[in-house]
């Protein structure tokens, strides 16, 4: 299994997220060519943000944060921006609002797709969908620019 490396990200209005990249230079690569943006506000001014290492398993027990341990991420002025469960479901609420408005739904057909708007075999259009989670790996490790979405696609709620 190929490994990938997930980094903290920040767009240029001062937006964290994460994406995961099949090397440092993939990254770079898809940062240059354009192909990242802010799923908050779509900014494609993308930098990598400050990131503590992952230290292995006893780092991720839970527990309280040492002394001196960063809090949660700033703004542009050094305002806490940390965001409550609520503001979290509302944002989340937002993007799916504004992704399903403004793409096209292909179900389990995404990786196919998306592989052949890169082939440049159909035009291109905004989609979402589902893939398995060896097929998004394999799109990310062939350069494809794709990105999880913090959601399930509204045709598979019960």
């Amino acid at each position: 299994m190929a490994k990938m490396i997930r980094y903290d990200l920040r767009c240029r209005q001062g937006h964290d997220f994460d994406s995961w990249f099949s090397s440092s230079s993939g990254f770079e690569t898809l940062r240059a060519a354009g192909h990242l943006s802010c799923p908050i506000c779509g900014g494609t001014e993308i930098d990598k943000a400050l990131m503590a290492p992952a230290l292995g398993r006893a780092a991720e027990l839970p527990g309280p944060a040492p002394a001196g341990a960063a809090t949660p991420a700033e703004g542009p002025e050094g305002a806490q921006a940390a965001i409550t469960p609520a503001q979290r479901a509302t944002l989340i609420a937002e993007l799916r609002a504004r992704i399903e408005a403004n793409s096209d739904y292909v179900g389990l057909s995404f990786a196919t797709e998306a592989r052949r708007m890169h082939a440049g075999d159909i035009p291109g259009r905004p989609i979402h969908g589902e893939a398995h989670p060896d097929e998004a790996r394999q799109l990310i490790e062939d350069g494809i620019p794709v990105a999880p979405l913090p959601f399930i696609p509204t045709r598979r709620q019960n």
